[in-house]
């Protein structure tokens, strides 16, 4: 049977709420007896998202409000 988790990518300082932040993706790993599929990610999130959407105004993609701004992306 397939699993799900959500796993923390990466950790990151959030202007909005203020404090270090968890970028979270929900894996699906296949079931045993298909070793050779890749895990497959289902969903991202952030840690603090339900705080963020709390303060009344539109935050990030990560939080799910507004999907036109990432403020993690880095800078290369």
């Amino acid at each position: 049977m397939a699993e799900k988790t959500w796993e923390v990518l990466r950790v990151r300082y959030c202007h909005h709420v203020d404090k270090n932040v968890g970028l979270e993706a929900q894996v699906v790993y296949p079931a045993d007896f298909l070793p050779d599929q890749q895990p497959r990610i289902l969903a991202h999130r952030c840690s603090h998202a339900f705080s963020c959407n709390l303060n009344g105004r539109a935050s990030c993609i990560w939080a799910g409000t507004n999907p036109g701004i990432d403020p993690f992306v880095e800078e290369k």
